[in-house]
């Protein structure tokens, strides 16, 4: 049985509150790791550097092998509620990088 970890999350674990995102962040693992996110309500957005961010709604459920610089939060017009789950690997840790700019987050719908 592997536990869920919610810790570094920075108050995503409820409910996101308009404008509300993490920074850009990499989960690691030699092998295995990752995350997954699954939308429980209002309206979200995840993206992976370098590709147009996804619209998140309730039941949509996405796959982040470890690896991937991305970031999750709210819609600028709406909360957002999700599951975030870290997939167990071997020598996982997490890294927080820099922020999601107003520019990037500004061009979201």
């Amino acid at each position: 049985m592997y536990a869920v970890k919610a810790s570094n999350y920075k108050g995503l674990r409820r409910g996101s509150p308009v404008y509300c995102r993490n920074n850009w962040h990499v989960h690691h693992a030699k092998e295995g790791g990752g995350q997954i996110l699954v939308c429980v309500a209002g309206r979200g957005y995840y993206q992976e550097w370098g590709k147009e961010a996804v619209e998140m709604k309730p039941g949509d459920c996405i796959n982040i092998p470890a690896g991937i610089k991305h970031w999750h939060g709210a819609a600028p017009d709406s909360w957002f509620s999700h599951l975030a789950v870290e997939v167990p690997g071997v020598d996982g840790s997490n890294e927080w990088l820099e922020a999601v700019s107003d520019g990037q987050y500004g061009v979201l719908k």
